[in-house]
C-alpha cells in the first residue's frame, strides 16, 4: 500500500473531503498543505476543516502559528517533515492535502533550507529598499540574476529582497539554487492525485458558493475580531484573498457586496494559477469531476489510482 498520498487541486475542489475519506479507508492521517490554514483564529476565510468535517481523522499543520507571524516554505517543511516521518514510522498512511503547490513540492522533494546566519544582511537590504525604492532593488537583482528578476513583480518586495539576500549570503543565485535542487531525487515517492472539473464553470460556481457560505458563517465578524486583537492590517496573513477585501469593506472603502464579488473573482484567478502549477507535475493522476459527479465518484476514482499504484 502507498504510504504517502498527495491530494492537490484548486480552491473549493473537494480536497479536504477526499483526504478524510481516504484516511478513513487507509488508516491515515492528514497533513494540511495550505499556506493560510497554518494561522490560528483564521478559520472561516481559509476554509479550515471543522471537527465535524475531520470525522475523527487526525489533522496536522492547522493553526500552528499566530496571524501576525511571517511564514515561509522553509518553515513549513521544517515543521511538517518530522510529522510526516512520524506518521510513516507508525505504519500509517500520510495524506498531504492542499492547494499550496510550492509547499507540497518542497516537502516531497525534501528541499534543504539551511538557515542564514544573523549577519544583518536582510535588514540592510530592507533599509536600502526603503531609501531607494523597489525599482532600484529589482534592477540590482536583474544584474545578478536576470531569470529570477524577470518573473518577480515590482510589488513583490519580500521575494526580491529574499533573492538578493540569498545571493549576498551564499554567492549563489536563487536560479542556481533551484537548478541544483531539481537535480536531487525526491526524498519521498507519493501517489499524486489532482482534482479538476470537466466544466470549469462548475468549479467557479463552487468558489462563488463557498464565499457566500463564508459570509453566512461569520467571516466579517472573524476579521473584525482579528483586528480588535491588534492584528496589523498589512501583515501577510491579512493580505490573503478573503481577508484584505473585507478589511477594505470594514474601512468603508467598498461595500460588503463589492468585497464579496472581489473575493470570488480573485479566488477564480487563484484557482487558475493553482491548476497551472500542478499541471507541471508529470506524476499527477488527474481525477476529473464530470457534471453530476458526487464525492463518492471521486473517491472511487482515487481508490482505483491508489490500487493501480500498489500493483
Amino acid at each position: 500500500m502507498s504510504s504517502i498520498i498527495c491530494i492537490a487541486g484548486p480552491t473549493a475542489s473537494g480536497k479536504t473531503a477526499l483526504a478524510v475519506s481516504l484516511a478513513k479507508e487507509l488508516d491515515g492521517e492528514v497533513i494540511s498543505c495550505d499556506s493560510m490554514q497554518i494561522y490560528k483564529d483564521m478559520d472561516i476565510g481559509t476554509a479550515k476543516p471543522t471537527l465535524d468535517e475531520m470525522e475523527g481523522v487526525p489533522h496536522h499543520m492547522l493553526s500552528v502559528v499566530e496571524p501576525w507571524e511571517d511564514f515561509s516554505v522553509s518553515r513549513y517543511c521544517e515543521m511538517a517533515t518530522p510529522i510526516l516521518d512520524d506518521i510513516l514510522a507508525r505504519g500509517k498512511t500520510a495524506i498531504i492535502a492542499g492547494g499550496t503547490g510550492l509547499y507540497m513540492d518542497s516537502l516531497i522533494r525534501g528541499n534543504d533550507f539551511a538557515p542564514f546566519p544573523a549577519t544583518g544582511m536582510r535588514e540592510k537590504l530592507e533599509a536600502k529598499a526603503d531609501e531607494l525604492g523597489m525599482e532600484a532593488m529589482l534592477s540590482e537583482l536583474a544584474a545578478i540574476d536576470p531569470e529570477t528578476a524577470k518573473r518577480l513583480h515590482l510589488k513583490d518586495r519580500k521575494r526580491i529582497i529574499r533573492a538578493l539576500e540569498v545571493y549576498y549570503e551564499t554567492g549563489q543565485t536563487i536560479t542556481q539554487h533551484n537548478k541544483k535542487t531539481q537535480e536531487v531525487p525526491p526524498r519521498y515517492q507519493p501517489v499524486w492525485l489532482g482534482l479538476d472539473f470537466a466544466d470549469r464553470q462548475e468549479l467557479y460556481r463552487r468558489i462563488d458558493m463557498r464565499v457566500e457560505l463564508m459570509l453566512q458563517q461569520g467571516l466579517v465578524e472573524e476579521i473584525r475580531s482579528l483586528l480588535d486583537k491588534g492584528i496589523p492590517k498589512k501583515c501577510t496573513a491579512m493580505q490573503a484573498i478573503g481577508y484584505k477585501e473585507f478589511v477594505d469593506a470594514l474601512d468603508g472603502v467598498i461595500t460588503i457586496e463589492e468585497a464579496a464579488a472581489k473575493v470570488q473573482q480573485s479566488s477564480r484567478h487563484y484557482a487558475k494559477r493553482q491548476l497551472t502549477w500542478f499541471r507541471r507535475n508529470e506524476n499527477m493522476r488527474w481525477l476529473t469531476r464530470q457534471s453530476g459527479d458526487g464525492a463518492d465518484k471521486i473517491l472511487s476514482l482515487a481508490r482505483q489510482v491508489v490500487q493501480e499504484t500498489d500493483k
